[in-house]
């Protein structure tokens, strides 16, 4: 069994991996699931390199937040309507939205109520709208604003390709920590291009707030589906190494405890044999996450339940106004 080590905001220490893997554009592909790479065993920003996961990472200054790259959801549907995004205080009901709006799996497991909600996706779509058409940044949102580690995520299309995930294993008050990402995540991912106005309609956002980390004496020792891994690691050259996969990614490539303790050394920058005498070396740190999607076309109809038309015209008031 693990030793407990921290839970949601306790867990302020952890140190940065990466994580997050394009999808082929070329059949093969091993999903739409993103796949973790490497950083450096210290702070700092870690970031992926090619698709399949199989390219390089390097290590950059982020001043006092660890950076990773991250996974996220399902992909998203088109929506032909974006006017009226204006929701009142009282919040959003999400009575009638598609299946796209909801938790991702084992989120709220165990009886305990879920941190993570549809307001998050809300918020993150918000400030990257505002960001995007020049509007003043959103006001400060009503749900928590405790600590905890977390990626938010952006996939495009009907093929759930990943257009970006960028993420932190610093707890980060979820207020200012959903406003850096939501920016980071679709402007300042190395792997891709900055998000444009025009690929709105197509956006899925995920939300991934990560509780429960364990150290374990055996890497084996954590469940498929269930466990986010994160792994520290002595590279050919003696170099500390550290890498992460989210709960979700071993299941969704259905890979077993080996392969996903094997891709996870490669995407890290290991390249001798893996023998399983080193397997045995390696740290590893057991999580889970609590997760919720949610694609454009819910995001409009959330904000069209509380809109209203500025001097009685079809212009949409600014997001910003959402949370006054």
């Amino acid at each position: 069994m693990g030793r407990k080590r921290c839970v949601g905001a306790d867990c302020s220490k952890m140190a940065a991996g990466c994580c997050g893997v394009k999808k082929q554009k070329l059949s093969g592909s091993p999903g739409s699931g993103g796949l973790c790479g490497a950083g450096s065993g210290g702070a700092g920003t870690g970031h992926c390199g090619s698709d399949l996961g199989i390219g390089s990472s390097s290590v950059v200054a982020a001043g006092s937040v660890n950076r990773v790259n991250g996974l996220g959801g399902p992909g998203c549907s088109v929506s032909g309507n974006s006017n009226g995004l204006s929701p009142t205080s009282g919040g959003y009901s999400t009575t009638g939205l598609s299946s796209n709006l909801s938790p991702g799996p084992g989120s709220g497991s165990g009886g305990r109520k879920m941190v993570v909600s549809a307001e998050m996706c809300c918020f993150c779509f918000d400030v990257l709208y505002c960001h995007l058409y020049g509007y003043q940044p959103p006001r400060t949102p009503r749900f928590t604003n405790d600590p905890y580690p977390l990626f938010v995520t952006w996939k495009i299309g009907r093929d759930k390709r990943l257009r970006g995930c960028i993420g932190t294993f610093s707890a980060m008050n979820l207020h200012s920590g959903l406003r850096e990402y939501t920016l980071t995540s679709a402007l300042k991912d190395s792997r891709f291009p900055p998000m444009t106005r025009e690929e709105l309609p197509r956006l899925f956002c995920s939300v991934s707030l990560l509780t429960n980390f364990e150290d374990v004496g055996d890497y084996l020792d954590w469940e498929v589906g269930v466990h986010g891994i994160r792994i520290e690691f002595f590279n050919e050259k003696g170099s500390k190494r550290t890498a992460t996969y989210l709960p979700e990614v071993a299941k969704e490539q259905g890979w077993d405890h080996i392969q996903t303790i094997d891709s996870l050394l490669r995407k890290g920058g290991y390249k001798a044999p893996i023998t399983n005498d080193f397997r045995k070396t390696i740290k590893l740190t057991r999580y889970r996450s609590e997760k919720m999607t949610m694609n454009y076309t819910d995001y409009i109809s959330l904000r069209q339940q509380h809109h209203h038309y500025q001097n009685g015209i079809g212009h949409p008031l600014p997001p910003y106004n959402h949370y006054s």
